[in-house]
């Protein structure tokens, strides 16, 4: 048997163990959200769990619930209790309100403990009140939200909610509704002593298990009018633009090979006194390698992976409604991206030994820590401001352990699988014109038609299809929105994908036809500036549709919104160099070249 499929197949199964592996480990991170299977049998205990608290205004700003001065109830413990990858990430803190409940067992008003107002605790809870503070908490997975207190404008006085209504819906033996409701005012002074109560109450609903989740979304907001003409407006876009392309292409493209047949038919003397122009005259330099052939391989390589595991997870939060279970969006990205890892070498590392590179391992190390590295670093950075503010948002030294294994033990390994792979089936260049020894110089044209200019120009209309779906995207991200019509996301990112393959397409024929040949990188970078206009809109949006203030919201916001752009320039820059490179190589095998 050749060696090569020797290698190949250990390199399979090789691949096939580190995912099952990787499955095994990490499954219980990031698969399941919940302690348990969501049934009760009477009088089971269920679980009242405190999550964090923050300013209204901000959702992602978040702390302990007992970072301020409330107490817990009297029960010691509870049976049952995990935190997954994805909730320690997103600062999720669960921790036991010590509320004791059962399940069907109504409880009427009852004291669970009492505090008495010291000067530090009174100055924490006048602070929370101020600066209209929420909390969360969760019962069966359901979230529930309640405010901290009120202000008195008559007597110029902070208040604080001192009882909990909890009214509960059950149908047969699951949880399926879950309301609360705030009383009991007692007013903030010093030393004053003020006592927390609570009550439940049990009610048959016929709601299913199913449909639970549905009382949190917004179908108003996300199923509005302008939703669907975004939608139906990016649609026609993608239908004029393609069309545009195939008519203004083809028409001009039959008339080069036309002019060129002609030119081909004139003898020697005749081709001298002929003025040749046009893209046929840069064939022996535009497959030349690119400037900083590494760099680009690595872009290439993780836009690659990031637009399979952006496919992928729109696939499986219209399956498995992602949104319902905590932390399970993110635990699937995490996933997805990890097991997707042999995408970015594949493709990365062949692009590189396409290019003649020879240094393939740095290559591979670079392209499989490139973003992971960004991300890490984003988020070291923010841990800083998280831990000065005592914010939840800061991740705990295990999760960074956790977060590194992955990417040194599983990412690491799959991405030089894929590199292996990728450098034997796919390294080897089969372009239809040769390279010449010394490079074509580049004349003169007009300003517009500089690689700069194009640059800037490219990323227009592919803003432009997915402007009002950022506004949804940005909303249900950063306010008390769920987001959940992923059927509308995955054409967005069709949508997005056709145009800019479109606009990069057009942009390269022009500078190709100005007889610049440096189209690699204009066009990736002209599919990725769409991402820069979303920064800028980002920027247009926190100050405008937020109402964040003070370094930690500041610096959380934009830094996460960088991670975003960069992501999403990654994967824009990929659609335009594939759909150019497709391009340039189907226009050049298909013209006689001496």
């Amino acid at each position: 048997m050749c060696p090569f499929f020797i290698k190949t197949r250990r390199i399979s199964l090789t691949l096939s163990w580190l995912i099952l592996l990787f499955i095994v480990t990490f499954e219980n991170h990031l698969v399941k959200g919940d302690e348990h299977d969501h049934k009760y049998k009477d009088n089971e205990e269920v679980v009242l769990w405190m999550n964090t608290i923050g300013p209204y205004p901000n959702r992602q700003e978040t702390y302990k619930y007992f970072s301020l001065p409330f107490c817990r109830g009297s029960k010691p413990s509870v049976s049952h209790h995990h935190e997954t990858l994805a909730e320690a990430l997103q600062g999720v803190e669960l921790e036991f309100s010590g509320i004791d409940i059962d399940f069907k067992a109504d409880i009427a008003r009852t004291p669970f403990c009492d505090i008495t107002l010291n000067e530090e605790s009174l100055t924490k809870l006048v602070d929370a009140v101020k600066n209209y503070y929420s909390y969360q908490m969760y019962i069966d997975d359901l979230p529930i939200y309640g405010m901290v207190g009120k202000y008195e404008v008559s007597d110029n006085s902070y208040y604080i909610y001192t009882h909990k209504k909890f009214d509960i819906g059950y149908n047969a033996d699951r949880i399926v509704d879950v309301n609360l409701t705030t009383e009991g005012l007692a007013k903030l002074e010093l030393g004053a002593k003020i006592e927390f109560s609570y009550e439940v109450n049990w009610k048959a609903s016929d709601t299913s298990f199913e449909d639970r989740f549905n009382k949190y979304l917004d179908a108003t907001f996300f199923q509005h009018r302008i939703h669907w003409f975004s939608i139906f407006n990016s649609f026609m876009m993608v239908i004029f633009l393609v069309g545009l392309v195939s008519m203004i292409l083809m028409r001009t493209l039959r008339k080069d090979y036309a002019r060129y047949s002609k030119d081909d038919d004139l003898d020697d003397m005749e081709k001298d006194l002929v003025d040749e122009y046009g893209w046929k005259q840069v064939h022996g330099d535009v497959f030349r390698t690119p400037s900083y052939p590494m760099l680009l391989s690595i872009f290439i390589g993780t836009g690659y992976q990031v637009a399979v595991v952006s496919f992928l997870v729109i696939i499986f939060a219209i399956m498995d409604k992602l949104y319902t279970e905590r932390g399970s969006l993110l635990s699937t990205a995490i996933f997805c991206y990890a097991a997707v890892s042999p995408v970015n070498g594949y493709f990365g590392g062949s692009l590189y030994a396409q290019f003649n590179g020879k240094r393939w391992i740095k290559q591979m190390f670079l392209s499989a820590f490139f973003l992971p590295s960004i991300i890490c670093g984003t988020a070291f950075m923010i841990n800083f401001i998280a831990i000065y503010y005592h914010a939840s948002r800061a991740i705990p030294f295990g999760t960074m352990v956790l977060v590194t294994c992955i990417c040194l033990f599983v990412i690491l390994p799959l991405t030089l699988i894929g590199t292996v792979l990728g450098r034997n089936l796919r390294g080897q260049s089969n372009h239809p014109c040769r390279v010449n020894a010394v490079p074509r110089p580049i004349p003169e044209k007009k300003w517009f038609m500089e690689p700069e200019i194009i640059i800037l120009l490219g990323g227009i209309l592919p803003f432009g299809s997915i402007f009002i779906e950022m506004y949804f995207i940005l909303t249900s991200f950063w306010a008390y929105k769920i987001y959940y019509v992923f059927g509308f996301m995955l054409l967005v990112f069709l949508i997005l994908s056709t145009v800019t393959v479109c606009v990069t397409i057009v942009c390269t024929y022009f500078l190709l036809n100005a007889e610049d040949y440096r189209w690699h990188w204009t066009s990736f970078m002209a599919g990725a500036s769409a991402s820069g206009y979303v920064y800028l809109y980002s920027i247009y949006f926190f100050f405008f549709k937020t109402k964040m203030y003070g370094l930690f919201q500041t610096a959380l916001y934009f830094s996460h919104m960088a991670l975003f752009s960069i992501a999403l320039g990654l994967m824009c820059g990929t659609f335009g160099f594939l759909g150019t490179y497709l391009f340039v190589k189907k226009i050049y095998s298909t013209v006689k070249i001496d």
